[in-house]
């Protein structure tokens, strides 16, 4: 079969299967995927930075080994450090920054097989759910080029549903997995707090893993990376049992509780209610007992905490004395909305700081006890579809009309950031017009295989592998 079909009709595993059985190269496999990236890359503008030369220098130094063993992976453009290579973080402000050292993550994905062949488009700072940046432009959806990829990880989502790549590094801090995978008709995981190098930025409420087109690759991939240092601030055992075989055998009856229900003031759109109406109905196919029934989260709260977290962290970051630009960032290098985040989160008293805080354990305290009473939480992965272009604008000098704007896309999904727990979201749905419309799934701390093994069900009543954008 010639590489071209491989790369379609195969997910990340299997094609690292048969470079490992000899049956395809890994430097043909590089050559087919960089071929893909010039071709498709300007349709969508997912591919900020092409590390190609770097790639086949690795491949020249030896055979890689890992269950990715010669797998090309893109690495989402911020705060993620590959020596010798730039790290933009989407902003004017890092244009000229490249990183001295491989970072924790970098060194476990290289360790994993993956090949970095480049580096995807993120929001600035990761702070809009859609991908446009004054610094790369607009991420668009392969799905319908007028809609946005999501954010911030909207690069890597939309160069793995062009199928430049079978998976891409994504990182999470209020949706940003998952907002992506639901735009562009992807697997998505977030994993629990601590289940690997839970980033220190947003007080914890930041982690990382990737986009995928199949659930066992973001299984497989979670099993590599999996496990913080002993002394890192957030930290989970590893499991006993691989999350791979969490895919296989015969699946518990699990609780099953799903709603719609969004924040006051937030209007649900009806395909993502249909969405979630169906995947519930689909769940009690499946055998599982289902209820409609939704935690009770102070929204009002949690959102003014999210605020709170995410001005003083961005204050932070532009400020003098910043490692990786001490002298601080200037106002014309940034965007309207990022210096007014950062003017904001500069009055902000620690006494705020700590109340924020408190507010995230209590939403955390809250939702587990909710699922103790259930196994697993389902609710559409955004309140509305996929966003046209330009719906959130962080050009504009209206840093209450952003946060207003982003509300639809992180009803869902912000609160188990702060709870610590793994949710995922789930290409079931399409609207009318062709546009995916995810499911989001989330479980209690620690509980990853139990989303992985109700996920291998859905993919295997309604698998999505296969519908592909057009073109």
């Amino acid at each position: 079969m010639p590489l071209d079909a491989l790369l379609d009709s195969h997910d990340g595993l299997a094609l690292a299967g048969l470079i490992r059985q000899g049956e395809i190269a890994a430097e043909e496999l590089l050559e087919a995927v960089i071929a893909r990236i010039e071709a498709r890359d300007p349709a969508v503008n997912a591919v900020v930075h092409r590390l190609y030369d770097q790639a086949r220098a690795e491949l020249a130094e030896g055979p890689p080994a890992g269950i990715f063993a010669g797998l090309p992976f893109l690495l989402k453009d911020l705060y993620t450090f590959r020596r010798g290579v730039a790290c933009g973080n989407g902003s004017r402000a890092f244009a000229g920054y490249v990183a001295p050292f491989d970072d924790a993550m970098v060194q476990r994905w290289r360790a994993a097989g993956l090949l970095v062949v480049g580096k995807s488009s993120t929001s600035e700072f990761g702070l809009n759910v859609s991908t446009e940046t004054a610094q790369h432009g607009a991420t668009r959806n392969p799905w319908n080029p007028d809609y946005s990829a999501g954010g911030s990880s909207g690069g890597a989502a939309a160069a793995v549903a062009a199928g430049m790549v079978p998976l891409a590094h994504a990182s999470d801090g209020g949706g940003s997995i998952r907002i992506p995978a639901s735009c562009c008709g992807l697997f998505g995981l977030k994993p629990s707090r601590g289940r690997n190098l839970t980033s220190d930025a947003w007080a914890g409420l930041t982690v990382f893993h990737a986009v995928t087109r199949s659930v066992r690759d973001s299984a497989a991939l979670l099993d590599a990376i999996c496990g913080p240092p002993v002394d890192h601030p957030y930290s989970l055992p590893r499991p006993e049992q691989p999350f791979l075989r969490a895919l296989g055998g015969r699946p518990k009856r699990l609780r099953i509780a799903w709603t719609a229900r969004t924040p006051d003031g937030v209007p649900l759109h009806p395909d993502c209610r249909v969405a979630v109406e169906r995947a519930a109905a689909i769940a009690q196919d499946l055998g599982h007992d289902v209820a409609e029934a939704a935690p009770a989260i102070d929204y009002p709260v949690l959102g003014q905490a999210m605020i709170v977290i995410v001005a003083a962290n961005m204050a932070d970051a532009l400020a003098p004395g910043n490692p990786l630009l001490p002298k601080g960032v200037a106002r014309e290098d940034v965007e309207i909305i990022t210096w007014r985040f950062a003017e904001r989160g500069a009055k902000i008293s620690a006494p705020q700081y700590l109340r924020a805080q408190r507010a995230v354990r209590l939403i955390g305290d809250r939702l587990n006890a909710f699922l103790g009473d259930y196994d697993i939480l389902m609710t559409p992965t955004m309140a509305q579809p996929p966003m046209a272009l330009g719906t959130v604008d962080t050009g504009k000098d209206d840093v209450d009309g952003f946060n207003r704007a982003v509300q639809p896309y992180v009803a869902f999904t912000q609160m188990f950031n702060m709870s610590g727990q793994p949710a995922a979201s789930l290409p079931l749905h399409w609207s009318d017009e062709g546009l995916p419309i995810g499911v989001q799934i989330a479980a209690p701390v620690g509980e990853e295989a139990r989303l992985f093994s109700l996920a291998a069900q859905f993919e295997q009543a309604c698998p999505w592998f296969d519908r592909r954008p057009s073109g």
